[in-house]
């Protein structure tokens, strides 16, 4: 039986549905922060999902205001196209994120969201073309991502990036330490964390002195035989790792941190397999709100963070990655420069910015 969406006479109700809620991912957080924001405009909104005691989960691991978001066992897959039309008509709008496909949308207004730059996977036949005419926006987490969907689809989404909450994060008193921030997980994505030891090693051989590298990020779903490799690798160096830490610890090494380095999509070739490099990067951002100099890979979504030679550095090759990290611990003066600037851009994609930007887009017509 298809769930009645419990309407408040009068309030605009908004209907969200993430196929991955479950990840508690970076995609989880836009989706609760998009909520948060409607709800504090005045919006009902319910999230489409069958387990509710997500719910605590969901607020426990994002910290956002969700006390009045209601969760409605509704899945779509399991319900007949009329029935869907049935019961989505009564919103005033959706935010659908796509797990590779494009849905049937039926409420007043529907926003079609996309995380990850599927390829070869979007067809503009027929059928999607009918679905296309009932989506009023198609929104992407970066250009990067936009590139491939628009391409596909021959439309024109909008960009409007993931909030990253740097409220808590301030720079403090730094110490010779380069961090690297990622889930040591390798299922869709490599971080290639391997890749920075390596890179590490060499300056060690180099002469470089008083400096440690810092590897930290999540094992839980795929990444303990990975870490085990790293620990070998890193044997002999001042080489640190460390699996699973809270949220203040992460913004304790934040604070110290001088350098960020990132190698995810080392390797790939991001016009042939999008999907395994950085689509945004919200672990960049957060260093640079602690005034840690970005340098990390030209690819994905790290470009359109990092300006290069204004707020941070880009490498293609682990022999760049080197030279530039090399001629940067040289050069105080560069180094400074470029951490207050980091500081500043950090700020165009905070939470307050996404708020700006969804709210536009709630005013925003055809």
């Amino acid at each position: 039986m298809i769930p009645e969406p419990k309407i408040q006479h009068l309030i605009p109700r908004l209907g969200i549905f993430d196929p991955y809620l479950d990840t508690l991912g970076g995609g989880e957080r836009y989706c609760l922060s998009l909520a948060e924001a409607m709800l504090k405009q005045g919006w009902q909104v319910d999230l489409f999902w069958s387990e509710m005691a997500i719910k605590e989960k969901l607020t426990e691991k994002f910290g956002l205001g969700l006390e009045r978001l209601n969760f409605v066992n509704y899945q779509p897959a399991n319900c007949h196209l009329w029935q869907r039309r049935q019961f989505e008509s009564k919103y005033d709008a959706l935010f659908w994120i796509s797990d590779g496909s494009l849905p049937f949308l039926f409420a007043k207004r529907n926003w079609l969201h996309f995380q990850v730059p599927f390829k070869n996977v979007l067809r503009l036949n027929l059928i999607n073309r009918v679905k296309l005419k009932r989506i009023e926006k198609i929104i992407c987490n970066s250009r990067f991502t936009k590139s491939f969907i628009d391409g596909q689809l021959k439309t024109q989404s909008i960009v409007i990036y993931p909030p990253v909450d740097i409220t808590p994060i301030q720079p403090g008193k730094k110490e010779n330490l380069i961090l690297s921030v990622g889930r040591f997980s390798q299922l869709l994505q490599s971080k290639r964390q391997d890749v920075l030891v390596e890179a590490f090693k060499r300056m060690i051989g180099d002469g470089l002195k008083g400096w440690k590298l810092v590897l930290a990020g999540g094992s839980e779903v795929g990444g303990r035989e990975y870490v085990e490799k790293l620990k070998n690798l890193s044997q002999g160096y001042p080489i640190i790792i460390k699996e699973n830490i809270s949220f203040n610890q992460l913004l304790d090494l934040y604070a110290k941190a001088k350098i960020f380095w990132l190698a995810s999509g080392f390797d790939i070739n991001e016009k042939q397999t999008p999907e395994k490099v950085e689509h945004f990067g919200m672990t960049t951002v957060e260093a640079m709100a602690a005034g840690a100099v970005p340098v990390v890979i030209a690819k994905g979504g790290q470009r359109e963070i990092v300006e290069r030679n204004k707020n941070g550095l880009l490498w293609q090759t682990p022999e760049e990655l080197v030279q530039l990290t090399e001629e940067l611990i040289k050069n105080r003066k560069v180094m400074k420069k470029l951490s207050e600037n980091a500081i500043l851009r950090s700020k165009d994609f905070s939470k307050e910015k996404f708020v700006e930007k969804i709210s536009n887009l709630l005013v925003r017509k055809k």
